[in-house]
């Protein structure tokens, strides 16, 4: 079983929450058949690639600003 060192990615990614997108978001992308950008066994998984990705600093969260929506005049 692969570990991954979970302080490590927080360092990265201070948000819990905000790490769990991220990483299924660019799993995601992996198992559609994006390409990895890091080595990668046959059978490893897209969710801990994506993980590693992360740790590594190849993948970093980037925040768009919101769009406010305009009220509609009358």
């Amino acid at each position: 079983m692969a570990k991954i060192d979970v302080e490590k990615l927080r360092s990265k990614v201070p948000s819990v929450f905000k790490l769990v997108v991220l990483a299924s978001r660019r799993a995601q992308e992996i198992a559609e058949g994006s390409p990895k950008m890091m080595e990668a066994g046959p059978k490893e998984k897209a969710s801990l690639i994506a993980l590693r990705e992360i740790a590594a600093g190849k993948l970093v969260l980037s925040e768009k600003p919101v769009k406010k929506r305009g009220k509609k005049s009358a």
